[in-house]
């Protein structure tokens, strides 16, 4: 029954799908060098329907309207393009790991029934054929670009894993998120040790891309961490948050000290002294509950914001003001700028 829906779902997934949401006219600048995707489910005002429209991946135009993109499944958590080749794509859900050759214009199952809940990908730095996934059931190894994956749990003892970072310093070496810390991978996943690390539900990772020994974290229940040292040590941030659930954290990409926080009933926090002090900066937003944070590769210091069930916001001056971006009604689960190709 579920191969049956599942091989039904595929073979509609590239139905046309009306535009969803404008953005206004000042917010509409189109991308010079990236296209944007948001994965989310239209949890404000969900249809019953037998194709899964109201949850997937939706692409960004370059007059600011979203549209579904890809094949229509449950589940969506994000998209990764392999970092050499852009027309190769990843997309995370619930039912595993979904792969295109095409930029989106086809897609292949490339997982079977033993892997599910797919969360996040990262690709090695030293050879991208190489991918980690992070699953609720433990992490996942691709030595093949993502077209066919294998368990990757030695060492851990717990399997529950959100989020992942692969070390664009160091090849083969692998930070995971689990529900019990941090675990780190010097051999390509091939075996995982413990951190020094709190133990609690790691949220988010990311890796600044101007200063790659940092990395900041937000965790469930236990706010913000920072690492300075490549993620063998870690600091709490943020007293004011200290105890929330931080699903959204962010690092310019051309200013280290410039950091984002979101999370539940929290808003939008900022910091641009590397964490020293923050400031509150969800003011102008329609609630307090930020699911994902993320900054625009394409203009400087543009923030990016999913609002639970209120769309997306950016904003370009810190969170100051903010500018309603499309996708009302959108659960926001992840943004993916890829990088546009010539043809």
């Amino acid at each position: 029954m579920k191969a049956g829906l599942l091989s039904a779902l595929f073979l509609v997934s590239l139905i046309a799908v009306p535009a969803i949401a404008a953005v206004p006219a000042s917010a509409a600048t189109p991308a010079r060098g990236h296209d944007l995707f948001a994965a989310a489910s239209m949890t404000r005002s969900q249809r019953n329907s037998s194709i899964p429209t109201d949850w997937g991946i939706f692409r960004r135009d370059g007059i600011g309207e979203w549209s579904l993109f890809g094949p229509r499944i449950l589940g969506v958590a994000g998209l990764a393009h392999d970092p050499t080749n852009p027309e190769v794509l990843l997309l995370a859900a619930a039912d595993g790991v979904l792969r295109s050759e095409d930029r989106g214009r086809s897609w292949r199952q490339v997982t079977g029934w033993r892997i599910s809940d797919v969360r996040a990908f990262a690709f090695d730095s030293g050879d991208p054929s190489r991918v980690y996934a992070a699953t609720q059931w433990g992490p996942i190894l691709s030595i093949d670009g993502g077209r066919s994956w294998i368990s990757s749990v030695a060492g851990l003892p717990v399997r529950y894993a959100q989020t992942l970072v692969a070390d664009r310093r160091v090849p083969g070496r692998v930070l995971l998120g689990t529900e019990s810390g941090f675990f780190v991978s010097e051999n390509g996943a091939a075996s995982w040790a413990p951190v020094d690390s709190p133990p609690v539900t790691i949220l988010r990772v990311v890796q600044s891309a101007s200063r790659p020994e940092l990395f900041l974290a937000g965790t469930e229940g236990r706010g913000a961490w920072r690492s300075t040292d490549g993620g063998r040590s870690w600091q709490s941030l943020d007293p004011a948050t200290a105890s929330a659930n931080l699903y959204a954290v962010a690092i310019r990409p051309d200013d280290a000290n410039t950091l984002a926080l979101g999370g539940w009933g929290v808003g939008v926090r900022i910091s641009t002294d590397g964490g020293a002090t923050w400031t509150s900066r969800g003011a102008g937003l329609p609630n307090q509950w930020v699911q994902v944070l993320a900054f625009d590769p394409d203009r400087p210091g543009r923030l990016w914001a999913a609002v639970r069930e209120e769309g997306s916001y950016v904003s370009d001056d810190l969170g100051l003001t903010w500018q309603f971006a499309g996708l009302y009604g959108a659960y926001g689960h992840d943004y993916a700028f890829v990088p546009l190709v010539s043809r």
